[in-house]
């Protein structure tokens, strides 16, 4: 087996371009019927794919070389990606997100229609259809889901016991708080970095919610309703208080979050907010596991909702070794793979997180299974918009741009970015 672990060891852009412009994984080169896969595991999750990669090349005698690039998110990863697969030398497979990073590798041709493979492999009966739908672009299936993330917080119980918060925050008054009881008990509340903008987003697309409620998020989402709303500036106002009061690490924006989001279990933060991979990449690996929780963001809304999203695999279709690639989807969506893998936020029937060995994946999914979702923006977005949207944000939070001008900057940029 061939595996290139990428990690990052320069910066998350620099590693993007050097992994994704420039490397092996020409697919119309794998006359051998090996396959090129492109993903973005952090180490955890990479060493238990490198392993069950290994398993696949004994069943099947295909070989699989991984180009991993961890940390660059949806701000880099897609791009990247689509350069190389429009200059021919993009992999046979690769891991995307759903929604809006994923449709343009649909509407271009550039991801293969999977609806014959679907069909071969009987994936409905592992899939549940709003997942498929999720992978799908105007009736047609392009990937399969293998994740569906909710975005929670995650939290370290001793933190909040030493600073005397007895229960885990329900209202958003509760959380304003227990970050108040955080920081006079000398722990910074939020841990989060940003760099790239999409961690920072997390909290004030939270924020958006709580503020706009669900109707409204979802028409600003989809450049419906006016940007420069009273409910949007509150938002803003929320984002820079969090600032401003030391809810969130000194010198945030230059932080990167994949450093950042794990601090909740080494001392340095009180929570984070951060999807199901939360327990295997960083509370299975703490020295007490026991010691960690998670809740729903409190919105004060009806219903509450959490950010959400799907990631999965498509399928290069200029691939020559379509037939391999969809074995490797095929293992890769098998409940046994998803268990082995430590996914405990799936889709999947029959890949549910065991309560005993991952309890709060199982809360998690406990909480996913029974609340709905709105779209993460920075998959709601267009690339280009989701730039400059966090560029936005950061200038609020350095104090450049007033939550008012703020407010009005994204209703000049968010119609026009949609309308491209």
């Amino acid at each position: 087996m061939k595996i290139k672990r990428m990690f990052a060891a320069v910066s998350a852009v620099m590693v993007a371009s050097a992994a994704l412009s420039g490397c092996t994984g020409n697919a119309a080169g794998n006359a051998d019927g090996s396959l090129t896969l492109y993903t973005y595991e952090e180490a955890g999750a990479a060493a238990l794919l490198e392993q069950q990669l290994e398993n696949f090349t004994e069943e099947t005698g295909i070989e699989v070389d991984v180009n991993n690039v961890p940390g660059t998110g949806a701000a880099v990863y897609p791009g990247k990606l689509r350069t190389a697969l429009a200059g021919g030398k993009g992999p046979d497979v690769w891991r995307i997100w759903g929604g809006s990073l994923g449709q343009p590798f649909a509407s271009d041709g550039l991801a293969l229609d999977l609806k014959d493979y679907w069909d071969e492999y009987q994936w409905d009966e592992l899939f549940p259809q709003s997942a498929k739908d999720a992978m799908s672009v105007d009736g047609a299936t392009y990937g399969i889901p293998v994740v569906s993330n909710r975005i929670v917080a995650w939290y370290s119980k001793s933190a909040f016991e030493e600073a005397g918060i007895a229960e885990e925050p329900s209202t958003y008054e509760e959380l304003v708080a227990a970050n108040e009881k955080l920081v006079a008990a000398g722990i910074v509340p939020f841990g989060t970095g940003g760099e790239l903008g999409w961690h920072v987003m997390r909290l004030f697309e939270y924020l958006l919610e709580k503020n706009a409620g669900p109707e409204l998020h979802d028409q600003l989402l989809a450049g419906t309703a006016d940007w420069d709303a009273p409910q949007v500036v509150q938002a803003f106002a929320e984002l820079k208080e969090w600032s401003d009061q030391g809810w969130l690490p000194e010198g945030v924006m230059g932080l990167d979050p994949s450093q950042e989001e794990a601090g909740f279990t080494q001392g340095k933060y009180a929570y984070t907010i951060a999807g199901g991979w939360g327990d295997t990449e960083y509370v299975q690996r703490a020295s007490d596991p026991s010691d960690y929780g998670v809740f729903a963001l409190p919105t004060d809304q009806d219903p509450i909702r959490q950010s959400g999203w799907v990631e999965g695999y498509m399928i290069n279709g200029a691939s020559p070794n379509k037939d391999n690639a969809a074995k490797l989807l095929d293992w890769l969506a098998q409940p046994e793979t998803l268990k082995a893998l430590g996914v405990g936020n799936t889709p999947v029937v029959g890949a549910e997180p065991d309560a005993a060995q991952y309890p709060l994946s199982a809360e998690v999914a406990e909480i996913a299974a029974t609340s709905p979702f709105y779209t993460i923006q920075d998959q709601a977005f267009p690339a280009e918009l989701s730039n400059s949207y966090f560029e936005v944000q950061s200038q609020v939070i350095q104090g450049q741009l007033s939550p008012e001008d703020a407010a009005e900057k994204l209703q000049q940029l968010v119609p026009a970015g949609l309308q491209q």
